[in-house]
């Protein structure tokens, strides 16, 4: 999730561990408590200070170790060990415990993302993403919101957030069955195909689909049970020319492929340099495909530039590539 709806969600947690009476008899334990899963709920996604090496680095390395088996035990220990310096009155078994569900739940929620977690390592690296839930949810985002606002009212904790979760858990239960339903009807109308990709969007009603067949990608949209088709794109593993060899070994392609399932690539030559790009069939947008990874190359084939990353212009796309250029 996207880091407002993480704030909300630590905010909310705070409020309900309030039912604990370690907490609620203790305005210290409530301070402490409160900054806990608030910090909880962000520290598995600590790690996008990697942006500041590079973005090959942050999207080989996001929502890796960090939401990872150990990590959800090593961030709790870490967060409470570091309140207990401000705090040393607290109880180090209840900072624990709620830092704990904190740094729980975001890996959890991040789950439901197209863009998913590493969550179960270290036994697999296998990237979990059950695709059901946008980065950001205006629902999640503004029920967590008005809950907050409620308690702060003066309406219990137990009502606030107890009646919150239990919305929240028939609203997954109601994405998920609705991704089935947008799977089934892209099964449907293509009964041949061996992947299909479906991404939430902002909307509830529209998903981005990609259904890859033996032979073919489509990119559709699926919206009020019907399947708008965009475009469609031959199929085939990646070849092994001389070209996509030598740019398969630059970082930012490389990481862009360890991330992106599906995909299309374009070669353009030019007098000047060959440039290869790579597009994530996923994201269509106004009829872009804005995750992309690009790199330029001399025609003796080494690399001349390169980048990966959300680009929504082909003017910012050449200023990226500018300042790569001249670093």
């Amino acid at each position: 999730m996207d880091t407002g709806t993480h704030v909300v969600m630590g905010i909310a947690l705070g409020g309900l561990a309030t039912l604990d009476p370690v907490v609620a008899n203790d305005p210290v334990m409530k301070q402490a408590v409160m900054i806990a899963a608030i910090v909880g709920s962000q520290a598995p996604d600590f790690d996008t200070v990697l942006k500041l090496r590079n973005n090959a680095v942050y999207i080989r390395n996001h929502r890796g170790i960090t939401h990872s088996i150990p990590a959800l035990f090593l961030w709790p220990l870490l967060i409470s060990g570091s309140l207990l310096l401000f705090f040393p009155e607290a109880s180090f078994a209840t900072l624990l415990l709620w830092s704990f569900i904190a740094v729980f739940l975001h890996v959890f929620v991040d789950i439901f993302n197209a863009y998913g977690t590493q969550a179960l390592r270290p036994i697999t690296k296998r990237w979990v993403a059950l695709g059901v839930i946008n980065i950001f949810d205006p629902f999640i985002f503004f029920t967590h919101l008005g809950a907050i606002f409620l308690w702060q009212l003066g309406l219990g904790p137990a009502e606030a957030f107890i009646s919150l979760y239990v919305l929240l858990v028939f609203y997954y239960i109601w994405r998920i069955k609705s991704k089935r339903n947008v799977v089934k009807l892209a099964r449907r109308q293509f009964p041949i195909a061996s992947h299909i990709f479906v991404s939430p969007t902002l909307k509830w009603t529209h998903w981005h689909v990609v259904i890859r067949t033996p032979d073919m990608l489509y990119v559709a949209k699926a919206s009020d049970s019907q399947l708008q088709l965009y475009e469609q794109y031959p199929f085939e593993p990646i070849p092994e020319t001389k070209i996509l060899k030598a740019a398969k070994k630059d970082e930012n392609l490389s990481a862009f492929l360890s991330f992106s399932p599906t995909y299309r690539w374009v070669i353009k030559e030019t007098d000047d340099m060959i440039e290869v790009r790579f597009y994530d069939l996923r994201y269509r947008s106004k009829g872009h495909y804005p995750f992309i990874a690009i790199v330029q190359l001399d025609h003796n084939l080494s690399i001349l530039s390169s980048y990966t990353g959300w680009v929504y212009s082909e003017e910012t796309l050449q200023k990226k590539l500018d300042v790569v250029t001249h670093t």
